[in-house]
């Protein structure tokens, strides 16, 4: 499984505080180990939610939960055809979840390390004792090493394969039903997954003890944030300031580190008519909490009217965010302050998020919205460094988080991948019927099968709508 580098991993745990910390060493003086997990490396917080969707599909594929109670439990996407996540518990990789578009439901792939968690009821080979070490090298596991197969295996099932003494030698894809690997004297009966190892090392401990594990980490992302801003608003000191708002978590760190390091300024929300509930509701909490100024733009009437025209927005066809944000920002800020006037807006751009944002300054002038100049205090923050810092500020965060959506924004972005569109569905319906019912009407008057949404391929433009 490849990944892309977007900047070091800093990932490690502290097995002292059994909590994970973002440098090699903790706050308690411990020297702390790496987590081996996929690059990019953007671990965010498992939330209870998260850990009872995780632990839910674990216990239909194996009859196990995963994630213990009272420990600490991080995500980590991973690149895949849609959506992926390593799961991270007592510094290992325990396993990951994969969303499979074809057959829309969720596969657990569990690492050996989940055996030292809880024992698989289900789905699983017991191994004659002689096997081990060769499949925990890495080689498969074929018919002379096989003692029994659990009957519920099927052929192309995820496997545990088990010593007769409760030893996870490894995992695999099983290439048999079990009454056929039963019966087998030879070949091949689980084709062994390779792992990079990981050590699970099990200690309780809440996000107050991770936050207490990283002050210095975040203390010194803080001080080097606002050294940015000093070091780089003195030429558009005097004009107009706000920090970008969206309701999510990179909007809000950088809110916090602007209002900590430098001064309150205002919060520009752009409302494109196509906001979660909650976004909204964090809008508010946030202008109350803080007392600030909200600077609010409208936009809905411009989406629907441009959706008319060129039908739902595509992950390479995104008319969307021209039409629904820049526009409506480029004549908010003409309105305002002139042809000639100009803006600064702090942004929660991070480039460990995609591989353009890695690459993208962080002062820039918007290409369209030439009179918007642009700040990422935040830039090389990693996800788990936002939400450490949300946690020590005791900030009011979007409750859409809690629920398994890790993107704030239009609550049908084509961006999205299928397996968080359904949790939004499913959290969301009335919202998403309001989709569907504009999406089909829009096919149904161009002559595009109800198939092509169904299927998901509106998100991706490129010729079958045509």
């Amino acid at each position: 499984m490849g990944g892309l580098y977007h900047g070091r991993i800093l990932l490690h745990w502290c097995d002292s505080c059994h909590t994970p910390v973002l440098a090699e060493r903790c706050a308690c003086g411990a020297d702390t180990r790496p987590v081996p997990v996929t690059p990019p490396g953007d671990a965010r917080p498992a939330f209870p939610d998260d850990i009872a969707f995780v632990n839910t599909i674990y216990q239909e594929q194996f009859g196990m939960s995963i994630i213990p109670d009272g420990q600490i439990a991080l995500l980590n996407k991973v690149p895949d055809h849609d959506r992926m996540e390593e799961i991270i518990v007592g510094g290992a990789i325990v396993g990951a979840i994969r969303y499979l578009p074809e057959e829309r439901r969720w596969e657990a792939l569990p690492r050996p390390d989940a055996a030292l968690i809880s024992t698989p009821k289900k789905r699983f080979m017991i191994i004659d004792e002689g096997a081990l070490s060769s499949i925990r090298e890495g080689r498969s596991l074929l018919a002379p090493g096989l003692v029994s197969c659990d009957p519920s295996v099927r052929e192309g099932d995820e496997v545990f394969m088990m010593t007769p003494s409760g030893i996870c030698a490894g995992v695999g894809r099983a290439r048999m039903d079990a009454e056929e690997a039963n019966r087998m004297e030879r070949g091949q009966v689980v084709k062994t997954r390779k792992n990079i190892p990981s050590a699970y090392i099990p200690g309780t401990a809440s996000w107050d003890d991770a936050v207490a594990a990283n002050a210095e980490v975040l203390a010194r992302a803080e001080a080097a944030s606002g050294k940015f801003i000093a070091d780089h608003i003195g030429p558009y000191e005097h004009l107009p300031m706000s920090v970008s708002y969206s309701g999510g978590k990179d909007s809000l760190a950088t809110l916090l580190v602007v209002m900590n390091t430098y001064r309150k300024i205002p919060i520009l929300y752009i409302d494109t008519g196509l906001e979660f509930p909650s976004t909204e509701e964090n809008v508010r909490a946030v202008r109350e909490t803080y007392d600030l100024e909200c600077i609010r733009i409208a936009s809905a009437d411009e989406f629907w009217r441009d959706f008319e025209i060129s039908g739902p927005p595509a992950r390479d066809n995104r008319w969307c965010c021209k039409t629904s944000k820049l526009e409506p920002l480029r004549q908010h800020i003409i309105s305002s302050y002139g042809e000639d006037g100009e803006i600064v807006s702090f942004i929660g751009q991070r480039k460990y998020e995609s591989f353009s944002r890695m690459k993208n300054p962080r002062v820039w002038r918007n290409s369209y919205v030439k009179n918007q100049i642009c700040l990422a205090p935040i830039h090389t923050w990693t996800a788990l460094h936002v939400w450490l810092y949300i946690f020590r500020e005791k900030a009011p965060y979007n409750r859409l988080y809690r629920h398994g959506v890790d993107r704030m924004g239009c609550y049908m972005c084509p961006a999205s991948d299928l397996g968080i569109l359904e949790k939004i569905k499913a959290l969301h319906p009335d919202l998403w019927q309001e989709w569907e019912q504009a999406v089909l009407l829009w096919m149904n008057r161009h002559g595009i099968s109800n198939s092509w949404f169904e299927s998901g391929k509106w998100r991706t433009r490129g010729d079958e709508a045509a």
